[in-house]
């Protein structure tokens, strides 16, 4: 999709592995430049490379990307464009981290050792072949809202808990026999990158992943030959996207940022900004209380036409 083409707001993921001596000092110019085109949304950087998701006018994600392309190693930048109706992200931040994604695993290097890239349209036919087992990377309330027919599920609540699983779990994906080729995805390709390199470390040869992950799938596969069931949780307002990245039809809960289908919605534990059924239960009254406080001043902040700050999304 050619960002000049979609909505007033462009949406842009991107990521990059590759190596910055000083992350710590290309905050400061990036995240300025960021504020003055006016550029909303979250970027990680760390020692081994960038991370986000940023929105603003086609003109300055242009800006913003040119800035970014020109750090080292980031000339090749994988960016997926998207629209959204309104801006998606309430300000912008710019945070220098241990890892721009989460494993845990400080040895796993994507730019030493990473399994083998799968455009989209060749991927259909890796995950229908009897020889592949087919992982999904992503985190439990993620899978629940929608993957890929056959796939399996980790259940894991976070990323950095998926090492244990694959490790507690490899003899029975993979038997002692001839190993099965592996292949792996995630919302928008970082995570199962990173998975792929943990799992050639791991001693795992034949390992795959969607180029572009699910978002550019979505993109570009036609919805008549998909094999993607349900929606894809993306971590801005929009909640949910479907195929041609169109806006999916889940809300988010504010108070565990889970998302809820229309069916939760109806439950007698839904409340708007307080709690949803999946997390009723692990809150405190006082906690749902501070929420409800939290709620209305959001609401008071939105007749006056403000943001409030604690409206803020997650990036992923």
């Amino acid at each position: 999709m050619d960002k000049h083409d979609i909505g007033a707001v462009c949406v842009a993921a991107l990521y990059r592995f590759t190596r910055f001596e000083e992350p710590a000092a290309i905050r400061g110019p990036l995240e300025d430049l960021c504020r003055e085109q006016g550029v909303k949304g979250t970027l990680l950087l760390a020692g081994e490379g960038i991370n986000g998701t940023i929105a603003g006018t086609a003109a300055g994600i242009d800006a913003v990307l040119a800035h970014v392309r020109a750090l080292p190693g980031c000339a090749d930048l994988d960016v997926k464009f998207s629209d959204a109706p309104t801006m998606p992200f309430h300000r912008m931040k710019v945070r220098v981290k241990r890892e721009i994604v989460t494993m845990g695993q400080p040895d796993i290097d994507p730019l030493a050792s990473v399994g083998t890239y799968v455009e989209p349209g060749d991927w259909n036919a890796l995950i229908a072949d009897p020889g592949t087992i087919v992982i999904d990377t992503r985190n439990d309330y993620e899978v629940a809202v929608g993957t890929f027919a056959g796939a399996i599920d980790p259940e894991t609540r976070s990323f950095r808990d998926f090492p244990e699983w694959f490790r507690n779990e490899r003899e029975r994906l993979l038997g002692t026999g001839t190993a099965p080729k592996v292949a792996m995805f995630c919302t928008g390709g970082i995570r199962c990158e990173k998975s792929t390199a943990f799992l050639k470390q791991e001693g795992v040869e034949e390992v795959y992943h969607l180029k572009g992950g699910i978002l550019k799938y979505l993109e570009t596969v036609p919805r008549e030959d998909s094999l993607w069931q349900g929606e894809c949780f993306v971590f801005d307002q929009r909640v949910t996207i479907g195929h041609g990245l169109e806006q999916g039809t889940y809300e988010l809960c504010h108070a565990c940022r889970r998302p809820v289908d229309a069916a939760a919605r109806t439950s007698e534990l839904y409340e708007t900004g307080v709690s949803c059924p999946a997390c009723h239960g692990e809150r405190t009254a006082e906690q749902r209380a501070g929420y409800r406080e939290r709620h209305r001043q959001e609401m008071l902040a939105a007749e006056r036409g403000e943001a409030h700050v604690g409206a803020a999304y997650r990036a992923g």
